[in-house]
């Protein structure tokens, strides 16, 4: 374990922003922490730094103890929603700032600066000033003066926000390829769901100062343990019910509503017991009434579409089931979207039924 915090408890005043919390970061690997704004996600961060000293527990990086070891003797890389690079210094000067502390000879200063421009790929911007480059090449170099020095852990809090959409991607990508390339640890914060989930080894999700849920991205976002990381992580929806029997290693559920789902969840349930149906909104099949194939998937209804939008390649609808059960349905649109009053079947597999406590 590179990065290890056991106990960590941080205090300001009589707010408790950050829970009892452990947690272990694997050498090279790009953990999230990932939850809305104030849930501890960035006192977590700046407590690692050195930035913030916890108000109780330990923090290891590399099995060294550093609660009292300031953030300049950590070799910690750092990069921030800002950029926070000197306007009146050259790229060059900026990129090797850190380097110049560290008894690295000119010569090799030079070297290692060059080596630095070229992995974020901007070669040759060093006699320029920060004033005259875009928003994604200062991120860049922001990310280039934090892994010139060769850091132990690299520290990303929201690096990506100020960036324009199409922007983000590319630097989703930049980042998540140039941290395989260098296999160096990297604990990101952020509140996008999509950057947790397609950049990540592991997720943990913070709120209230409170740990969640830690795991890789596919086991948090198909098997949630809570109704918060369900609803924060994806469109979810949630329905009250009790659990019937058990047939043939489904759970068969009745709703509040009177409809009954099997499903798969791997949780052991007793009949009788009061539980939480959760469906992600993407894992529903939706078919207009009169296509629709006669296997099923496991749980189809009838109903009708009762208001949609349109984003492009999908379309979130809301949909009346027979019965008085309403869900929301997040569809690849094929060839043409469904309209409001248009009759449709609505299907989910069992395996993509899960259940909480109720």
């Amino acid at each position: 374990m590179v990065v290890q915090l056991k106990g960590i408890v941080k205090n300001f005043g009589r707010l408790e922003a950050v829970k009892k919390t452990d947690l272990n970061i694997e050498q090279g690997s790009l953990v999230t922490l990932l939850g809305p704004s104030g849930c501890g996600k960035t006192t977590i961060l700046r407590m690692i730094a050195g930035l913030e000293h916890p108000t109780a527990g330990d923090i290891y990086i590399k099995g060294r103890l550093v609660n009292d070891i300031p953030i300049h003797k950590r070799n910690l890389g750092m990069i921030f929603q800002n950029y926070a690079l000197f306007p009146h210094k050259t790229i060059f000067d900026n990129v090797a700032f850190g380097l110049k502390y560290r008894d690295v000879s000119k010569t090799d200063i030079r070297e290692k600066v060059r080596k630095a421009l070229e992995m974020v790929r901007l070669p040759d911007v060093g006699n320029r000033y920060p004033s005259q480059l875009s928003g994604g090449q200062q991120q860049r170099i922001a990310l280039a003066r934090a892994i010139v020095i060769e850091p132990d852990v690299l520290l990303m809090d929201e690096p990506l926000s100020a960036l324009d959409e199409n922007l983000r991607e590319d630097m989703r990508r930049e980042i998540d390829n140039l941290q395989q390339m260098l296999g160096v640890t990297t604990i990101f914060v952020t509140h996008d769901q999509r950057e947790a989930l397609s950049m990540s080894d592991k997720i943990v999700v913070l709120n209230d100062g409170v740990l969640q849920q830690e795991g890789p991205p596919e086991d948090v976002y198909n098997f949630p343990i809570n109704r918060f990381v369900a609803d924060f992580l994806g469109s979810s929806n949630f329905f009250s019910g009790k659990v019937l029997s058990r047939e043939n290693g489904h759970h068969r559920v009745r709703l509040e509503s009177g409809h009954e789902f099997m499903s798969s969840h791997p949780s052991e349930w007793k009949d009788g017991d009061k539980i939480e149906l959760v469906i992600r909104a993407q894992k529903f099949y939706v078919y207009a009434e009169k296509e629709a194939p006669k296997e099923t998937h496991g749980n189809p209804f009838h109903g009708v579409i009762k208001d949609r939008s349109y984003m492009g390649g999908e379309v979130s609808y809301f949909i009346d089931l027979e019965g008085g059960l309403s869900i929301h349905v997040i569809s690849i649109v094929n060839i043409r979207a469904l309209k409001i009053g248009d009759k449709v079947v609505v299907d989910v597999s069992p395996r993509h039924c899960g259940l909480l406590p109720g």
